[in-house]
């Protein structure tokens, strides 16, 4: 990455600034489609799983024990168990994974 920091820093405060700014000034009116409520609703769930997904597989040794800990998960929280039980017990399957694999 070569020429001014400077440069790349007030991009990207400008456009964080835009992206504030702009709902603000562009919809004075309240919202009342339920599409676009629903799609609101739903952005900051689809926008964490988005960053979340990669980091899993590409956060421990293997891809494959990723995939092993997303799936114990997965399944996990289907079976209503709660949040410290199931990361408790995904990390313990990349651990497991990772001593078979390695």
């Amino acid at each position: 990455m070569s020429g001014n920091p400077y440069i790349y820093i007030l991009v990207m405060a400008g456009v964080t600034y835009l992206i504030r700014m702009l709902p603000l000034t562009l919809i004075r009116r309240p919202i009342t489609s339920r599409f676009i409520k629903s799609f609101l609703y739903y952005v900051p769930y689809v926008t964490l799983s988005v960053m979340t997904f990669p980091a899993i597989l590409t956060g421990t040794a293997s891809p494959w024990s990723g995939l092993g800990a997303f799936v114990t998960a997965i399944a996990l929280s289907c079976l209503n168990r709660g949040l410290i039980f199931t990361s408790l017990a995904a990390s313990a399957s990349v651990f497991i994974l990772e001593l078979i694999i390695l």
